[in-house]
């Protein structure tokens, strides 16, 4: 019988206010649906206001059966994202502040859930606020040893710092990151050579049990501790890479902790975020042939 394991994302949940209407999004609630497709247990840790936008929030996590037992509300405005594509489909982010998700509160029920998690997605964008921030570090603080702390760091405009990329570093088994960002952490963390150097530095000094680096179009690569993997990227007809790199992080997140090999979980991981691509959207439903 297989086993089911308890994943969460923590930090922004949002309403993506795409050319062709809203999308629910947000890197916790994409990492969250897409592990849940996997066959998670999953559950999104976040906050949203008490208005229309939040209310709405709430019902789609319902329709989508990912619950909200972790979704706090309070009196700030439920998180918004403008979003413009380019020709390519690649998409450029406004990110508005202060909204619900920069004030999650630590509470009795994260204290619950945190022991029973077998892996936790965050990223920067999510700690910005110093209240989210700190409920983030106390959440990491209370997981059991064998969870998988997965930071994908995702720089989203100036909302980040040296100080959160060095502490998250600090915390995580796992790094998730792109071409654009691996320059700005070389330059904030002093590392030197090429971008092989470069990650490899990384995981040594933060004993990283595995680096995924991604390339857009080129592919992508992990790197651990005894093993690598080079993928080349799945050519697709693009509608937009919203979500796909959050889709990418759960399939692999889920691979690994089903215990496939390194190389297969990459694989799946780099068809998911593919068929994501071709998809309106960061959250569609997957077909039955990309589930593990």
């Amino acid at each position: 019988m297989k086993q089911t394991f308890t994943i969460a994302g923590v930090g922004e949940l949002l309403w993506d206010l795409l050319p062709s209407g809203k999308q629910l999004g947000g890197a916790t609630l994409n990492f969250a649906f897409h592990a849940a497709q996997f066959g998670c247990r999953s559950a999104v840790v976040s906050a949203v206001g008490n208005d229309p936008y939040g209310l709405q929030i709430l019902e789609k996590l319902q329709e989508a059966q990912l619950g909200t037992a972790y979704v706090q509300q309070n009196d700030y405005p439920t998180g918004t994202v403008d979003v413009r594509l380019n020709a390519r489909g690649v998409p450029s982010y406004t990110i508005h502040k202060p909204v619900a998700w920069d004030f999650i509160a630590w509470n009795e029920g994260l204290e619950r859930l945190a022991p029973q998690l077998d892996a936790v997605c965050f990223g920067t964008l999510g700690q910005r606020g110093e209240t989210s921030a700190a409920t983030i570090r106390k959440l990491l603080s209370h997981v059991n040893k064998q969870c998988l702390k997965v930071f994908d760091i995702n720089l989203r405009q100036d909302f980040y710092s040296e100080e959160t990329v060095r502490a998250s570093l600090e915390q995580a088994d796992i790094l998730k990151l792109n071409e654009d960002e691996l320059p700005v952490v070389a330059g904030m963390l002093s590392l030197h050579g090429d971008a092989d150097s470069q990650l490899e530095q990384l995981r040594q000094r933060y004993d990283l049990r595995y680096i995924v680096y991604t390339l857009g179009s080129r592919g992508s690569r992990v790197t651990a501790p005894d093993d690598f993997s080079v993928m080349e990227t799945t050519k697709v007809e693009v509608a937009d890479t919203v979500g796909a790199g959050d889709s990418f992080t759960a399939a692999f997140v889920a691979g690994i902790l089903q215990g496939r090999p390194l190389h297969e979980a990459h694989r799946r991981a780099t068809e998911t975020a593919a068929y994501v691509c071709t998809q309106a959207g960061g959250t569609p439903v997957l077909p039955d042939s990309l589930i593990y």
